[in-house]
């Protein structure tokens, strides 16, 4: 009986090489308007959720009513550029977040498609070893250290029932 393929998919060359060269153009339109921060200031800064959203909407539209309340020392002009470019990063990263998100869930399947395979392999492997298949033995040996209790991880115990 044939193992259950959850997907199957595969790239031309020029789909790659299309692919990443789109890839660079982000890239290089990105260069120098982006910044990497730490993780300790990813803390500190946090992120604007939607109550706080509310309210810088609310300030720019105040602010833009009744420009001479705004305190001298806002550089209002600043914070219209702060503004601006943040609404226009944030259309583009929930699209990136979404091809991001399906690359990350097509590459699950995949991964899963052949750790199962790999699995059907071992079991073979050692169900040949035991038939002394020239060769199998050696393979089996090979791939069995990677079944090993301390090559396990916590959240993978799949390997357990095909351990010797």
């Amino acid at each position: 009986m044939a193992l259950e393929n959850l997907i199957s998919i595969e790239f031309t060359p020029e789909e790659l090489t299309a692919l990443d060269a789109h890839l660079d153009g982000i890239q290089q339109v990105l260069a120098g308007k982006t910044v990497n921060i730490t993780p300790e200031q990813r803390r500190q800064y946090g992120s604007i959720g939607n109550q706080n959203k509310l309210i810088v909407d609310k300030a720019k539209n105040y602010m833009e009513q009744y420009p001479n309340w705004i305190p001298r020392f806002l550089d209002k002009v600043e914070f219209d550029k702060d503004y601006n470019a943040r609404q226009q990063m944030e259309q583009r990263t929930q699209r990136l977040q979404n091809l991001s998100q399906q690359l990350i869930d097509t590459k699950t399947l995949l991964d899963h498609d052949n750790y199962t395979n790999s699995l059907s392999f071992y079991r073979m492997m050692r169900y040949l070893a035991g038939e002394n298949e020239a060769g199998a033995k050696t393979v089996f040996e090979d791939m069995k250290v990677l079944f090993s209790k301390s090559a396990r991880t916590a959240d993978n115990d799949t390997t357990e029932n095909i351990t010797e």
